[in-house]
């Protein structure tokens, strides 16, 4: 089933949920429908479009540290899109791994600035060694992320944005 926009009473995009949190938020009547897709969902009794993008009828304060991202394995992968930063391919998630650009061994972090995404060829390539003395070169430096609602765009990056999504999503600056 799809997902649902969540987007606060301004209009601004809070969060991606599933279907079935939608319908009981529409039932409590804490929402209105947006926009909706073409499927629809079907009861006994009750027949509705599934709804696509959902707007709060009361503003939900949205505090800075709501938008700090939770440092995993799957968030750092989402941050560099699925690329590995030394060679550039996209993989699937089973086909990556992340890599301490400044080895453990030399004083690197577990950071969000110190660790990338990367194919099982260039970690092995790169080993327990920096980057130039492997002869690789990092595609982007990597950053902690924040500002706009980074748990939407790190969705949004591992699935194909449904058009109904693009007006509330896309006026803001996606990372690099």
């Amino acid at each position: 089933m799809e997902h649902i926009l969540i987007l606060n009473s301004t209009y601004e995009p809070l969060h991606i949920i599933s279907w079935k949190r939608a319908l009981r938020m529409l039932f409590q009547d804490k929402v209105e429908v947006v926009e909706e897709y073409d499927q629809e969902i079907r009861s006994v009794s009750v027949s509705i479009r599934l709804p696509a993008v959902l707007r709060l009828l009361r503003y939900v304060r949205v505090k800075h540290h709501h938008h700090r991202v939770r440092f995993t394995r799957s968030n750092i992968y989402s941050r560099d899109r699925y690329h590995c930063q030394y060679c550039g391919r996209r993989f699937q998630s089973n086909q990556l791994t992340y890599d301490h650009v400044i080895p453990v061994a030399r004083g690197g972090g577990k950071t969000w600035e110190n660790i990338v995404t990367c194919c099982i060829s260039c970690n092995r390539k790169k080993g327990n060694r920096s980057p130039e003395e492997a002869g690789l070169r990092l595609l982007r430096r990597p950053k902690s992320p924040s500002g706009f609602p980074y748990r939407v765009q790190f969705l949004l990056w591992e699935r194909e944005t449904p058009e109904s999504w693009k007006n509330y999503i896309f006026w803001s600056q996606k990372p690099t």
